[in-house]
């Protein structure tokens, strides 16, 4: 089989899942059961994978996903405790004195409390909860949903405490094959997907801080009585600093400390750096600016829906410290079992592990449910029980509002995930051919050369939009990106040889 028609097959299950999800506007829930027995007809007769080596990498992916559902359930289960027990409510009311003007209000409630969200629960939710919070303030609602879309950028590749990177890349990846390689170099896994946090931290940081601009100039520009891009520039000093307040933490949180940080404490602590500094006026726009009045903008702002902060309980007045407090337990207990070396032995020597399933050499998997930020999550949800005094019927409504979205998500991740477990499985066949990524990223790395680096975030775009997952994204494209780096540093090292004139020679990726 020639490298470009091993290249198209590997291609076959992205491409279905793109006509399917985008062209024929399939949910998920239909289209990624057809691309999984799409991806397990090529493995078993273009790759002549064997039954079993598919089967047993269909159960990997099934326990993968138990991983990724734990840590969704998690963050989703804390957001819904605190909307039950009035901690949600609490932290908006908090949020609605500290200044009149949209923009600040804009920066503070979409950029910084929405990064929160994004590094606390993910998953979408800074659309659900800054979204809805921005309209019952007074924000049209076309305006408040643009900035939470806006917000999904910079912290999401940290979101829901790290999970693009935990599950993403640790699973998106053959880590096996690449620990060979890089203890052979003195290295290891861990040293490596840290490497890997920290440069994605940098990349983001050096990019986000200007994503506040962005948000007010575009406020005021499409929202705004004057429709001034010159009204945002006036808030211009306000966003700037806004940004870094979340970024430089955020690198430094993602240098030192892992992928469970960056979005989380550097939301955090720009919460806690902004917020003052608002309101002693520090860097504000001496004139305010607001929305011209409701009656005056056009009906497409509001839609035929309206938009309430639905089931935000109200039922008692909650000190705005103890709203938070369940966040900050949630940093600080991660915090604790990623630099305690005896903590983070005692979490995750109790994961259960699979061995070779079926008797599959390398397909291993394993679950530490305490370790992993799910199970830190839960314990946090089960003190906010007492801290928040609530009632048993509050804390049942949160977890059966959670395992809805639980099992809505899960039965979409149970067909995606194995699918992408079998595409990185697939390097032991009977045809002695390349994994699927391997043989898409050769054909790559040997048609475009040197400038395909520069179509390498398109593609992370094109992953993210298909899936619209950052996570499933990684897991989908890491190994393929990882081959194509691979085999271009191939390449440059072949043509520095001395032997070797020939600058459009490709015979070393063969």
């Amino acid at each position: 089989m020639s490298l470009g028609l091993q290249a198209l097959l590997a291609f076959s299950p992205i491409l279905l899942a793109a006509i399917l999800l985008i062209g024929l506007h399939w949910p998920a829930k239909r289209a990624m059961p057809a691309v999984f027995i799409l991806t397990a007809a090529i493995a078993l007769f273009g790759w002549e994978m064997s039954f079993n080596r598919v089967l047993a990498s269909t159960l990997q992916g099934a326990v993968i996903t138990l991983s990724v559902l734990w840590i969704i359930f998690g963050a989703i289960l804390l957001l819904n405790t605190l909307k039950h027990s009035g901690g949600i409510a609490a932290i908006r009311h908090g949020f609605t004195h500290i200044s009149p003007d949209r923009r600040i209000q804009a920066v503070i409630i979409a950029w910084l409390f929405g990064c929160f969200i994004e590094g606390a629960s993910g998953f979408g939710t800074p659309a659900a909860i800054a979204a809805p919070l921005l309209v019952a303030m007074g924000f049209p609602a076309l305006a408040a949903v643009m900035l939470g879309m806006m917000v999904q950028s910079t912290p999401v590749s940290f979101g829901a405490v790290g999970t693009p990177i935990i599950i993403g890349l640790n699973k998106g990846l053959d880590s096996a094959s690449i620990t060979e390689r890089l203890v052979a170099n003195g290295s290891d896994w861990s040293h490596y997907l840290q490497l890997i946090t920290s440069e994605v931290a940098i990349l983001h940081a050096l990019t986000g801080f200007i994503m506040p601009v962005l948000m007010v100039m575009m406020m005021t520009r499409y929202f705004g009585k004057n429709r001034s891009w010159k009204e945002g520039l006036e808030a211009v000093p306000f966003a700037l600093f806004a940004g870094l307040a979340f970024t430089i933490p955020y690198a430094l949180t993602g240098l030192l400390l892992g992928p469970e940080f960056p979005s989380l404490l550097g939301a955090l602590i720009g919460l806690a750096i902004v917020v003052p500094a608002a309101k002693v006026g520090f860097l504000v726009p001496k004139t305010s600016w607001d929305f011209a009045p409701a009656k005056e903008w056009p009906s497409e702002w509001m839609g035929s829906i309206e938009i309430k902060l639905d089931g935000l309980n109200e039922r008692a007045p909650l000190a705005i410290w103890k709203a938070w407090l369940p966040y900050i337990l949630v940093a600080g207990l991660l915090v604790l079992s990623r630099v305690s070396p005896d903590l983070k032995a005692f979490l995750t020597g109790l994961a259960w592990k699979t061995g070779d399933i079926l008797g599959e050499k390398g397909i291993t998997e394993s679950i530490a449910p305490l370790y992993l930020p799910g199970g830190i999550l839960v314990f946090v949800v089960l003190l906010t029980f007492f801290i928040h005094n609530m009632r048993v019927s509050e804390l049942k409504a949160a977890i059966g509002e959670s395992s809805k979205v639980l099992f809505g998500a899960g039965f979409v991740l149970m067909f995606t995930v194995p699918m992408v477990r079998i595409l990185i499985n697939s390097g032991v066949n009977g045809a002695e051919l390349d994994s699927m990524p391997i043989a898409m990223a050769s054909f790559v790395a040997q048609t475009f050369g040197d400038v395909y680096p520069f179509f390498t975030a398109t593609v992370g775009a094109m992953g993210a939009f298909i899936a619209g997952s950052n996570t499933v994204s990684n897991m989908m494209l890491a190994q393929y990106q990882f081959g194509v780096a691979e085999s271009l540093g191939r390449i440059t090292r072949y043509h520095q040889r001395a032997d070797c004139s020939d600058a459009s020679c490709r015979c070393c990726c063969r």
